[in-house]
């Protein structure tokens, strides 16, 4: 087998398990699965994209590749945008949709039924804007750079694995050194006692809502800069998504991507062993495995 099947399934990993954190902190505060947390990764690389081509409309120099990457600053500045602008659209989303149906005690299966609806209804309007034909950050050709036994990378996928490191960590700290953090592990444990403790619940819920979309849009443009950009870019993550999410333990953020990573390496390892066709049933597999033998994850709480 060849050995770059482990850096191939790194960076998706790395990507699965960016946007997996969002699952598992949404999961575990508001008790529902959110089908619709893939198009925050679609909507997230669009944004980017939109923004970009216009910062580059305004000034050419912004789009000149730095070194040794494959795009200008306008992508930088067109990310931190997309963020603000992904997360924006989760908080409406749940004001029109999901806050609603919870003030109204919608049961979960009401719940995860709206998240499909506003899934397909978001993927049609990402066609409608934009149309279904794949579009790109940059085709800027780069040379991939030998790391050593056997393994090669290009530098935009060697930043994707230290963006990815500093974003966990930077969550992982959020969540264990913040005041919001603990407020974020009340409400996961027990949202009623953390009410009458004084935690500000809907305050919180605004918030996962909020960061869970971020990271799907950084994963989103991330897989967007090495692969490409579709109104199906999330829709196609959305099942390896949600197998790193319980694999590795409903609200674990280490976890989610250390299960990402697992998921990744097992799909790049089987389209060497078995062929490509077989990748996206890696995931379900996994899945089912984990529902059947361990259903809390490698991480997660004793029930």
């Amino acid at each position: 087998m060849n050995p770059q099947f482990i850096m191939d399934g790194l960076i998706a990993g790395a990507l699965i398990g960016l946007g997996a954190i969002g699952v598992t902190l949404t999961y575990s505060i508001l008790r529902f699965a959110n089908f619709a947390h893939g198009e925050f990764l679609s909507w997230g690389a669009y944004l980017a994209l939109a923004i970009s081509g216009s910062i580059g409309f305004l000034s050419a120099n912004l789009t000149k590749p730095i070194a040794p990457f494959s795009f200008g600053w306008s992508l930088p500045i067109a990310a931190l945008l997309a963020v603000l602008l992904t997360g924006v659209l989760a908080l409406a989303l749940d004001a029109v949709l999901f806050g609603r149906l919870r003030s109204r005690g919608g049961a979960v299966i009401i719940l995860v039924m709206a998240s499909f609806g506003a899934s397909l209804a978001l993927r049609s309007l990402l066609e409608f804007l934009f149309t279904s034909k794949p579009a790109y950050y940059t085709k800027a050709l780069q040379i991939a750079v030998r790391l050593g036994g056997g393994l090669r990378a290009t530098p935009d996928q060697l930043l994707v694995l230290g963006v990815t490191l500093v974003v966990v960590i930077a969550i992982h700290l959020l969540l264990t050194r913040s005041e919001i953090g603990r407020s974020m592990r009340a409400v996961s444990e027990n949202p009623a006692l953390a009410g009458i403790a004084g935690i500000d619940v809907r305050r919180i819920i605004r918030f996962v809502w909020f960061i869970g979309a971020a990271l799907a849009c950084i994963a989103g443009i991330m897989t967007g800069l090495l692969v490409q950009i579709r109104p199906y870019l999330g829709h196609d993550l959305l099942l390896p998504l949600f197998a790193a999410a319980i694999l590795g333990g409903i609200g674990s953020v280490p976890g989610a991507m250390i299960a990402g990573l697992i998921v990744g390496l097992s799909e790049a390892a089987a389209v060497q062993l078995v062929g490509a066709e077989w990748r996206a049933a890696v995931s379900f597999v996994i899945l089912v495995l984990v529902l059947l033998l361990r259903p809390r994850g490698l991480f997660g709480r004793p029930a």
